[in-house]
Order: structure tokens, then C-alpha cells, then sequence
């Protein structure tokens, strides 16, 4: 048994996969203690009950949560992001300070920010934990394909501070194969392994009680499920939707909240898209397996860019594991993990007409051709991500770098 420190700036009721990854370490007998944020995500408002001045604790599921105030994103601008950022920056790093109990390792969930890693940095000066860096989301490549930053002052300011904790970190896991080559660049000589995210755990085949859950447009729907965000590209689908009129059955859905959200109802609204788009706001993650169920393709979109096409989204997996053709309109590793997989179709990233196209052909294919997508897709994740297999690794390389500071001491 393992003292494990996981420091996220997301985490339960916010629905990321640490919650699994840490829920999963506890099941196998690990003390587990998350220092995180009060909850915000993806509404941008503090969650009810969280209006708390300072921190708190909380245990769920065994887990001891250490919960710090933090400005929230409010509607996702660039300055009300960077102070959401900042903010857990600050108060982590005071709480790691003053940590109960003795880490003998420390992982680190890092989608945006990065700046998640400065806690972490000062919970190891405080604990002399080695430290797993677990990178979602690659900086600052991530701010110039979004537009957030402009400024190449800024960027290379950004770009030290990655290198300052890439370096401070004895192995970084990153999610895709494609990212190691760039985290390379960056902090040369370091331990970079493979880890992809595994599929939402609440997930399993779509034979949920669809009468449970929000009914969605009725006719052939493709369902999005996950941030409506700027990266997501989600103007294409609006394209593609206007292109698919002729077939009044498909039905574009998308399920999520995020900073486009209102621009987009806007936008399908101003179209006339209405009998063709739905855009329902987010779920439970415990709902979301009978709304699967409900759709007869599921949605993946990102935007045109070279980061992109390096990038493998955490909703492949769920997808995946919901055993439902795939739509990727998207480049580079996640297509290429759909197409080995036989799990659907793929066209570029940001090419409406290809989408609309891809729409109307697995509109026109049978039932049973699509579902053999879906079975494919099933045991795809059971071979490359399942929860377990992914819990394994990581639990090895914790045990592995517990040892190597025990040989040190």
C-alpha cells in the first residue's frame, strides 16, 4: 500500500478521469489524498455547496479530498481563465505547504492548466515524493491553437515554465504516442511513457432504460457528447447540418456545456436549424450510457491544427466503450486509432462537406453494418483501454519510483 498525493485542479463531482484513475488505486488498497479546486466545471459557476472562502475537507469513496478556493472560469474568457488558473496555482500551493500525512508518491492529472504542476512541485519539496506527471494537454502549443495567447513574450514565458516542470518530474505519461516526440523538445532526457486515458468508467454497452433519460430528437442521430469548446470546431457541424437538409431524417445533437455553447444556439437558431440541431447542455456522466443509447452514430470533431493531429480526446475511449459507430472529423492519431479499430468513418478536421457527406453515407448503410462498427469498437477498448489495464500500468511505475526513492533514502 501506497500514500498516493494526486493533485488536479479538476476532480468529483466534475467529471475528468482522475476520478476513476484515483477511485481505482483506492479499490486496491491505496491511501489516496486529492488536492483540488471547489468545483466549476465546465458551467463556469461554483457548483451548490461550494461557496466556501477557504478549504475544506471532504472523504468520498475512501478518498481524502482537499478542496481550495479558486476564482471559477465564469464564461471562459482568456482573462477569466488565466485567473481560474492562477488562483489554484496560489491556493494549492499555500495548502501543499501545510499537507497532513506523508506522500510517498505524487501524480499529477494535467489537462489545461499547466500551472497544476507548481502545487505538485511544492508538495514534493514538502514530502521529497518523486513525482508522476500526467499530461492531457500539451502547453503552450495548446494556447496558440485556441488563440488564447498571441503574445510571443508570453509564449516563451509559458514555454519555460513547462520545461521548469517537465523537468522536476521523474516520468511524464502522456496520452498519445504522437506527444512524446514534442515533450521531447522540451525537456530532453526525460522518462516519457505511454498512458492513454481509459473510457469513463460509468460506461458500458448502450442497453440502458432509454424512458430514464431526456429524449432526444427523434430520426438518424449523431450525437456529440463532451466540451463545446473552441478546439472541438464545432461550426463545421453546423455546416454539415445545413449540407444534410435533403435528409430530414439525420439529426445533429450535441450534449455539453462550454465556452461556444451560446454562440452555437445562436448561430443554429439564425440558420433555421432548429428541426435539425438540438443542443441539450450537459448530463451526469451516469446518464449519459442511455443517451448513448439513444444515438445511432456518435460525434467527434476538433479543429484544423498540427497540435491537433497529435491529440487523442478522452471521449474516444468513452466512445469506444459505448459500442456505437464513429463519426471522427479529425486528423492525424485519433483518426488513425478509429480506422484500426474499424470503428466508424473518418474525414478531415474542419472540411464540412466531407462531414455532411460521411453523415449521409452511414445514414444509407444497414443496421447491421453499422453495428459491427460498434462491436469493433467494443473490443478495440477492451484491448487497448480498459480502466484496469490502464490502472495496472500506472500502478506499477507508482510502485517503481516508490522503490527507487526508498533505494535512494
Amino acid at each position: 500500500m501506497a500514500n498516493v498525493l494526486i493533485v488536479s485542479q479538476y476532480f468529483f463531482p466534475e467529471n475528468f478521469v482522475i476520478n476513476h484513475i484515483a477511485r481505482a488505486l483506492s479499490a486496491n488498497n491505496h491511501n489516496i489524498t486529492v488536492l483540488t479546486g471547489f468545483p466549476n466545471y465546465p458551467s463556469g459557476d461554483y457548483y451548490e455547496g461550494y461557496r466556501w472562502p477557504w478549504p475544506r475537507r471532504e472523504t468520498a469513496d475512501g478518498i481524502n479530498i482537499l478542496r481550495v478556493p479558486l476564482i471559477p472560469r465564469r464564461r471562459g474568457r482568456a482573462i477569466e481563465l488565466a485567473l481560474n488558473y492562477l488562483s489554484f496555482a496560489a491556493t494549492a500551493s499555500l495548502a501543499a505547504l501545510f499537507l497532513r500525512g506523508k506522500a510517498d508518491v505524487i501524480l499529477v492529472y494535467q489537462p489545461s492548466p499547466v500551472t497544476v504542476g507548481l502545487p505538485a512541485l511544492v508538495a514534493k519539496w514538502i514530502t521529497r515524493a518523486p513525482l508522476l506527471l500526467w499530461v492531457q494537454d500539451l502547453w503552450p502549443d495548446s494556447l496558440t491553437a485556441t488563440g488564447a495567447i498571441k503574445s510571443r513574450t508570453l509564449l516563451d514565458l509559458v514555454r519555460r515554465l513547462v520545461r521548469f516542470i517537465y523537468r522536476r518530474s521523474e516520468i511524464i505519461a502522456v496520452p498519445s504516442r504522437a506527444f512524446c516526440t514534442p515533450v521531447a523538445l522540451i525537456a530532453p532526457g526525460s522518462d516519457i511513457r505511454y498512458l492513454p486515458n481509459p473510457a469513463d468508467a460509468t460506461q458500458r454497452e448502450c442497453t440502458a432504460d432509454r424512458s430514464e433519460n431526456h429524449r432526444l430528437k427523434p430520426g438518424f442521430r449523431l450525437v456529440f457528447a463532451g466540451n463545446l469548446g473552441v478546439a472541438q470546431g464545432l461550426e463545421t457541424v453546423l455546416d454539415a447540418a445545413e449540407a444534410t437538409r435533403h435528409v430530414p431524417e439525420i439529426k445533429w445533437i450535441m450534449i455539453g456545456e462550454g465556452r461556444m455553447r451560446a454562440e452555437l444556439e445562436a448561430h443554429a437558431a439564425a440558420r433555421g436549424l432548429s428541426e435539425t440541431v438540438e443542443i441539450t447542455g450537459p448530463f451526469p456522466s451516469d446518464r449519459m450510457p442511455g443517451l448513448f443509447a439513444q444515438a445511432d452514430v456518435l460525434l467527434m470533431t476538433l479543429r484544423r491544427d498540427p497540435l491537433f493531429e497529435l491529440t487523442v480526446p478522452s471521449k474516444l475511449q468513452t466512445y469506444l466503450a459505448a459500442g456505437r459507430p464513429i463519426l471522427a472529423a479529425l486528423d492525424g492519431e485519433a483518426a488513425r486509432i478509429v480506422l484500426e479499430a474499424n470503428a466508424g468513418i473518418c474525414c478531415p478536421a474542419g472540411d464540412a462537406a466531407a462531414l455532411a457527406a460521411a453523415a449521409i453515407r452511414l445514414h444509407g448503410m444497414t443496421a447491421s453494418e453499422r453495428d459491427a462498427m460498434g462491436g469493433a469498437a467494443r473490443t478495440y477498448h477492451a484491448r487497448e483501454f480498459s480502466l484496469r489495464l490502464i490502472v495496472d500500468r500506472l500502478e506499477g511505475w507508482l510502485t517503481e519510483m516508490r522503490g527507487a526513492r526508498a533505494c535512494v533514502s
